[in-house]
């Protein structure tokens, strides 16, 4: 059985995508990762990443934003 969290969702002002972030947690196994769902339009782009990619990602993210200030 897996067990899915929603966790946040955003829209991008250029574009309107829909970023939808979200907890898989899978009973069997007990692992959890971090699925992002991407809409666009009729298009879906999903991924289900692990923690050590997710900080990777998050870091990565947060160092860029900072440096557009």
């Amino acid at each position: 059985m897996t067990t899915i969290t929603g966790l946040d969702k955003l829209t991008v002002p250029l574009g309107g995508q829909q970023i939808e972030l979200q907890q898989v947690d899978h009973a069997e196994g007990g692992m959890s990762l971090l699925r992002v769902r991407i809409r666009e339009g009729k298009r879906f782009t999903i991924f289900d990443i692990d923690a050590q990619t997710a900080e990777q990602w998050a870091a990565t993210m947060q160092t860029w934003a900072a440096s557009q200030k």
